[in-house]
């Protein structure tokens, strides 16, 4: 487990990078790389729609342009301050201070879910992952964007020391776990010899029928 993967670091690490965090991220991830995963995601007007490590607001900007039903999460004081700075406290947007492995909001809330660039710093993707489909409707979409594991030998090791990097093996056994049926990778880059993103677009089950309540079959 890497350096980062963990809260109380994470948290320590933002309040002081969240200063920084909008000039450095259009390297690593931009507004091309984000519009295209929001194709991906695919909106409706008047989604409800959740971003789990909203950071300064950067995709919820992004996500505002389809539906105005926008809520925003980040366990960083940092990062929401910034945000509350962009959008305003009363805002478009309605923000939440809490936690990708427990989110304090009901079963079927969203009608599709968004996270980039928080999974890197999660314990428990998995137990993520779950919570994401619990919250989410059921054929709803979840998207969820991380940090593609490197090609070379001596980063694969810096990365591993950081934080998650993972690649589409990894990805698939993530999303099996926490109960996903049908997701999609893609790799994204800003330009050759750039960081890469992974970003997975799945689909939240729809519900078993409890087959004590089914109807029973009419007879021929």
């Amino acid at each position: 487990m890497g350096f980062l993967e963990n809260k109380a670091r994470a948290r320590v690490f933002y309040r002081y990078f969240s200063n920084l965090y909008d000039t450095v991220n259009p390297f690593i991830w931009n507004e091309q790389m984000r519009d295209q995963a929001l194709e991906w995601f695919d909106i409706d007007a008047g989604d409800r729609v959740l971003d789990v490590g909203c950071g300064t607001g950067f995709a919820t900007e992004g996500i505002l342009q389809y539906t105005d039903d926008v809520h925003g999460l980040d366990q960083s004081d940092g990062q929401l301050s910034k945000a509350f700075a962009k959008f305003g406290r009363d805002g478009d947007v309605r923000f939440y201070r809490g936690d990708a492995e427990r989110l304090p909001f009901a079963d079927d809330t969203f009608d599709k879910l968004w996270s980039s660039g928080s999974i890197e710093y999660w314990p428990n993707p998995v137990a993520a992952l779950e919570e994401f489909r619990r919250v989410t409707k059921p054929g709803g979409t979840v998207l969820v964007v991380g940090p593609d594991y490197p090609d070379s030998v001596v980063f694969q090791k810096l990365a591993d020391a950081i934080m998650l990097f993972y690649d589409e093996e990894e990805g698939d056994r993530m999303f099996t776990e926490a109960g996903y049926e049908e997701f999609d990778h893609h790799i994204q880059q800003r330009k050759p010899g750039t960081p890469r993103a992974i970003t997975t677009v799945a689909t939240v089950p729809e519900a078993e029928p409890d087959a004590e309540t089914e109807s029973p079959v009419p007879s021929p």
